[in-house]
């Protein structure tokens, strides 16, 4: 098989024996070494490719906490606060207020030709307002006849109109749910919270997961919205994967031009957890070298700044009353002690301290009687944990993965309204993980914020909020241990760090390729280094 040498100016190997090199030699895909162009010669006849001549090549950045609807949801109405931009790379602007919000659904129902059909929002976020909340006479200005659902920015609350509530069976006196309020008139205000409030709407509106994780529109945006970040394995980490999906997931990752490697995560709802370990092992012989399957996801609790994830006393700094658990403790200890018995990893959502301590308390209990070598199985966001439980963690073997990007999408939300100044200024304790030695990366959490790493890296590095304020100093960290985390640190949550996150040899050939060296451009523009496209399994992606 030919062998191509790729000369850079500098690459960024994060391989601790060889951490620096100019040239790269690719094989069937994969790393056939690295070093000067003189170390490389001894594996036979090279083609030298100069293309990269000017450009600095680091590991494929790795995504560890992602959705596949990041893709999808582009065939809906952006409602999001701050601007993004789409998979083609044009900026879309934000909604700075609800009015705004309702004036860009209006604008987007006066387009469509049935009057019936549902219209979907997403990336919205009523925090930003104040203490107003959206309600379905809002929505109502939107459509009276059609369905309309706006998705909150978290994924966990989605507001409804009338109709959808009509459509949802949902719109009647004597609803008892915690995650759906009411209304003066004792009807819900339709906002839901959770999945199981959200369920019958999502129906209406046609936001199913099994939708969101197989549409193929949306698989191959998210593939140029990964092409554009430097990333080349990300995971979808809610999905569904019933055979259709499996099937679409199978066919467009599998073609010779598709950019990235997705790890799909079944995630335990609908289904008991002897369900989930036995579907996730039947799944596991469908992996392909794009396609990794065989993992579970558990959601614990929900959104801090959707006041619907579990918090430890005292509770929220506003007061409003704690969360939901979307899995009761029982039901996670049942799936821990079933996944460890036949080999399957587990990551688990928690969001809320609380949350934290009873998925601590649940593996403990689990690992008296039934041990796991390497397990790893991974916290999700754990946004609120302190240094005793990042302790336990680590007697534990566990992993964690922090949103790392809250520090600026909400940051001044959580110190002014959320969880207030101290708590606040512990979130996302990266440098806890470090100094404890807890295994981490960070992430992005897309579509909740933009899939970007090297912003999720700068969020780790500089820590501040919208506003410019500095949110936990003590937490940063430097340069390079960010990078390390949204490559090797993510891959090893995945059980992948022996086939990606860094370029050594026997490595896939998966490669970010950056205009500017993130170690020479100050910590403070680690956000505005410039992608120019990725290498994929030898395979070369422009971003532009």
């Amino acid at each position: 098989m030919p062998t191509t040498v790729y000369r850079a100016r500098r690459i960024l190997t994060l391989n601790p024996s060889r951490p620096d090199a100019t040239h790269v030699a690719v094989r069937e895909g994969r790393i056939l070494g690295v070093g000067s162009l003189e170390d490389l010669a001894g594996w036979g006849p090279l083609e030298l490719d100069e293309r990269f001549a000017d450009k600095v090549l680091m590991p494929g950045l790795v995504e560890g906490h992602s959705h596949l609807m990041a893709g999808t949801f582009w065939r809906f109405t952006y409602c999001g606060y701050f601007d993004v931009r789409d998979p083609q790379g044009r900026t879309v602007d934000g909604s700075p207020s609800l009015e705004a919000v309702v004036a860009v659904l209006s604008a987007r129902a006066a387009v469509m030709d049935d009057p019936v059909a549902p219209l979907v929002g997403w990336g919205f976020d009523p925090i930003y307002f104040g203490q107003r909340r959206c309600n379905r006479h809002d929505l109502d200005r939107v459509g009276a006849t059609r369905p309309v659902g706006v998705m909150h920015a978290s994924g966990h609350i989605l507001n409804v109109n009338t109709a959808a509530l009509e459509q949802a069976g949902l719109l009647r006196a004597g609803i008892e749910h915690p995650g759906i309020p009411l209304g003066p008139d004792g009807l819900p205000t339709g906002e839901l919270k959770g999945p199981d409030a959200m369920g019958p709407a999502l129906a209406v509106v046609g936001l199913n997961r099994s939708f969101l994780g197989s549409d193929e529109f949306g698989i191959r945006a998210f593939g140029q919205l990964a092409v554009r970040a430097g990333v080349t394995t990300a995971t979808d980490l809610a999905a569904t994967l019933g055979d259709g999906e499996v099937d679409e997931l199978v066919r467009v990752t599998g073609e010779a031009d598709y950019p990235l490697r997705i790890v799909p995560l079944l995630r335990l709802i609908g289904m008991t957890p002897a369900d989930a370990v036995q579907r996730a092992l039947a799944l596991r012989p469908r992996s392909t070298e794009q396609l990794h399957l065989g993992r579970i996801k558990v959601v614990a609790d929900g959104s801090i700044q959707g006041f619907s994830a579990r918090l430890r006393w005292p509770g929220y700094y506003n007061g409003a009353p704690n969360g939901l658990w979307y899995t009761p403790p029982e039901t996670v200890r049942q799936a821990y002690a079933l996944a460890l018995a036949q080999g399957v990893q587990i990551h688990t959502h928690t969001n809320g301290d609380e949350a934290t301590e009873m998925v601590l308390d649940q593996l403990e209990a689990v690992l008296r009687t039934q041990p796991g070598p390497d397990h790893r199985f991974i916290l999700q966001h754990c946004q609120l944990a302190d240094a005793a439980q990042f302790r336990r963690m680590k007697a534990l073997g566990m992993g964690v993965n922090l949103f790392a990007n809250h520090h600026f999408y909400w940051g001044d939300q959580h110190r002014d309204v959320t969880v207030g100044p101290e708590r606040a200024e512990r979130m996302n304790a990266c440098r806890t993980a470090l100094d404890t030695g807890v295994p981490f990366s960070i992430h992005s959490d897309a579509p909740i914020t933009p899939l970007a790493p090297l912003f999720t890296a700068w969020c780790a590095v500089n820590r501040l909020t919208a506003s410019g304020r500095v949110l936990g100093a003590p937490q940063r960290i430097n340069v390079m241990d960010a990078l390390r985390a949204v490559t090797l640190g993510a891959a090893w949550t995945l059980k992948l760090d022996g086939e990606i996150g860094s370029i050594e040899c026997g490595k896939r050939a998966d490669f970010c390729v950056l205009e500017d060296d993130p170690t020479e451009v100050g910590a403070e523009r680690l956000k505005d280094v410039r992608v120019w496209g990725t290498v994929q399994g030898g395979r070369v992606f422009a971003a532009a």
